[in-house]
């Protein structure tokens, strides 16, 4: 299996690795069944995400993915940062194997985790902001 010399670099060298004491959002997805299993944490000042972090469990892709994801939204507003697409994601790590795109679809997946849980600590619904967030459904798929 290639990876672009990009998704390799995420992978070996990941950014915005780690916890933030004092998130105010934090996003969990993934499914222990295809082991890949991503957090994220952000800081939010007047709509901007000031800070990101993650911690992911998983394979390299999943890895390079959340890393690829945490520079995509760091600095932009949280409406900037729901537009981020797992395509966005998987053209940035300037490609992916078709078996690890679902790992791109977890990293957006949990940037949307990451703000619901930040508008339901603000007291508001995010369903209709955010949206669905789903689960991992490659899982149910055989690799």
């Amino acid at each position: 299996m290639l990876y672009s010399d990009k998704v390799m670099d995420h992978f070996t060298n990941p950014r915005n690795v780690g916890e933030l004491a004092d998130a105010n959002g934090i996003g969990e997805v993934g499914n222990a069944k295809c082991g890949d299993i991503m957090k994220m944490y952000i800081k939010v000042d007047k709509g901007v995400i000031t800070d990101v972090k993650f911690k992911t469990f998983g394979c390299g892709a999943a890895i390079a993915t959340s890393s690829m994801a945490t520079e995509m939204i760091k600095g932009k507003t949280i409406e900037d940062a729901l537009k981020l697409t797992n395509k966005a994601v998987v053209e940035a790590l300037e490609g992916l194997p078709p078996v690890k795109i679902h790992c791109s679809v977890l990293a957006e997946q949990a940037v949307r985790a990451a703000v619901a849980d930040y508008y339901k600590r603000l007291g508001i619904d995010p369903g209709p902001i955010v949206g669905e967030i789903g689960d991992c459904h490659a899982c149910s798929h055989d690799e």
